[in-house]
């Protein structure tokens, strides 16, 4: 009996269904993928649509299935797109439109490079960044007297490296009303023998400086924040942690982002001051593709470079001084109250131990009752043995790698050799925390994420010192600080569904590199190059 018209019809209809590929709008293939999914499973092919990852796994089987745009990688390395969980992007465009004093070897060739700067921008108000003099040949605080000699009418005021001291003329501190008699809590005016200021301003000082410096315009701070999102677009970054913006500041990221101007995605903290706070607190958390506002940046005290960060006991390298809190205790309390009942998260620097535990303290008290707050110590920097068990998945330690490697040659004889024992400790602080959160604190730190990836697994500098590594036991695996560079940093924010591994539904952002981070020899990793930089399946930077 030959088969009916209608049964032919339903075959020849099952066979072209059959036949048929999903479209999207390009395909990854032959390629090295680390998904940092919970198996932490590797593939080598990607499907992408409309922004999203569609399917991750090897190539036959997805160009079975899709049709789009084939992109053979010829087996290169794919990452997810790497997330700085502290940083300030701001800040980085802003240091590009001020002298660079970064990397300076000796003081002289600090004045060289503002003299040079100053030749070719001619301001009316001289403003730098970067230096240290932990990285002089003489490791002592300059003076105002250096600054005066080559600029005498001209307003100089020069951030350290880690922001928490200003190096200023004497032009400065008359417009800033410093004195012999200034004194403020939470910071401190250093003085010469001749009890006059020496031109050291550290942390609450500061802020009479600041208010001396011509305020700056729309244009110059939207051009500030498109400067540094091509550095990091170019060094793989995809999600910046911006650790302290102001209201005006977060409102022109949204406009940029808005106006498609500005891809990177950015998670505000926004900063503490009553302004800010009066308007998000009441507002609510704000949350888009590309913006996430909904966590409050708090200082609990300075630097351990500047001995402003406070401890228990006195630093070892000057006698009865405890460095400073900037927040005290009951001020740190009633804070975390007020964000907390306005379901915020609180991200606090700590860095010495007196303000690590003074900070865990009101971060219990505030979470006694809250199961998934996800609040963050920012550096977590030296913790007393005795209080890493405050840590966990709602109390998240958010640290960077190269801080290690750049305090290292004289953070001993600040904290001694008991104290450091609980600094710079990155595998305890994930023991106990189940996770860690990592970034750079750039401009303190360079910018590339390659750097946090080396300083985390190897304990050393770029000069490969010391032999053997930085207190190796703190040292992470290279699986877990991918992790803390992706999928950990994205939970830190209340994004693990949508960022930090690629897996479909997620978003599609994600890296090629010029070699594989987790199998390269260790000495390589920090030369290793972006090739291209994609946001939701758009290539915002590309090689040559």
């Amino acid at each position: 009996m030959k088969p009916s018209l209608y049964f032919i019809f339903c075959l020849l209809f099952t066979f072209a269904s059959c036949g048929q590929k999903e479209e999207v709008d390009f395909i990854i293939t032959q390629a090295k993928i680390y998904t940092v999914d919970n198996d932490f499973s590797m593939a080598e092919a990607m499907a992408v649509k409309d922004g999203n990852i569609v399917e991750v796994g090897n190539s036959e089987a997805i160009l079975k299935k899709y049709a789009g745009e084939e992109r053979n990688l010829e087996g290169k390395t794919v990452l997810p797109g790497l997330i700085d969980a502290h940083a300030h992007l701001y800040n980085l465009g802003v240091t590009l439109q001020q002298v660079d004093l970064v990397g300076t070897e000796t003081k002289k060739e600090t004045l060289e490079r503002i003299v040079a700067f100053q030749k070719e921008k001619n301001s009316t108000y001289l403003l730098g960044r970067g230096w240290d003099q932990n990285d002089w040949d003489v490791k002592e605080f300059p003076s105002k007297e250096d600054l005066d000699s080559l600029f005498p009418d001209i307003p100089v005021a020069l951030t350290r490296v880690d922001g928490h001291a200003y190096w200023v003329n004497s032009k400065v501190l008359a417009m800033a009303g410093i004195t012999s008699e200034t004194k403020m809590d939470g910071g401190e005016v250093v003085f010469g023998e001749d009890g006059e200021p020496t031109g050291i301003l550290i942390d609450s000082p500061m802020a009479l400086v600041r208010n001396t410096i011509p305020p700056v315009n729309k244009e110059y701070n939207a051009a500030a924040l498109m400067d540094a999102e091509q550095i990091c677009f170019e060094l793989g970054l995809t999600t910046i942690n911006d650790a302290g913006l102001s209201r005006e500041v977060i409102e022109l990221i949204d406009e940029l982002q808005q106006k498609e101007e500005m891809k990177m995605r950015v998670y505000a903290m926004v900063s503490n001051y009553p302004e800010n706070l009066d308007h998000f607190l009441s507002k609510g958390i704000i949350k888009n593709n590309r913006l996430h506002v909904r966590s409050v940046k708090v200082y609990a005290d300075g630097a351990l470079g500047s001995r402003g960060a406070a401890l228990k006991e006195p630093y070892s390298d000057k006698e009865n001084h405890f460095g400073a809190m900037i927040t005290p205790m009951g001020d740190l309390e009633a804070l975390a109250k007020r964000i907390a009942d306005a379901g915020y998260q609180m991200n606090t620097h700590a860095i010495g131990d007196s303000a690590n535990v003074s900070v865990l303290k009101a971060y219990k008290e505030a979470l006694k009752d809250m199961k998934d707050a996800r609040w963050k110590v920012e550096h977590a920097q030296v913790v007393d043995v005795a209080d890493f068990d405050y840590f966990s998945k709602n109390i998240i330690p958010s640290v960077q790698p190269t801080h290690a490697t750049s305090d290292m040659y004289w953070a001993e004889d600040r904290v001694g050799s008991e104290r450091i024992k609980g600094a710079y400790a990155y595998k305890t602080l994930l023991e106990k925390a189940g996770i860690v959160a990592l970034g750079t604190d750039f401009p303190v730190e360079k910018v590339n994420p390659m750097h946090t990836f080396y300083a985390a697994v190897a304990r050393k500098d770029l000069q490969q010192y010391p032999e053997g590594g930085f207190r190796m036991e703190e040292a992470l695996s290279r699986e877990e600080t991918l992790k803390g560079m992706t999928l950990w940093a994205a939970y830190s924010n209340f994004e693990e569904d949508e960022k930090g591994s690629l897996e479909p539904g997620k978003y599609a952002d994600f890296i090629i590199m010029d070699r594989d981070i987790m199998t390269c020899p260790e000495e390589d990793i920090p030369t290793a190059k972006v090739l291209a930089t994609y946001i939701s399946g758009e290539r915002v930077f590309a090689r040559n």
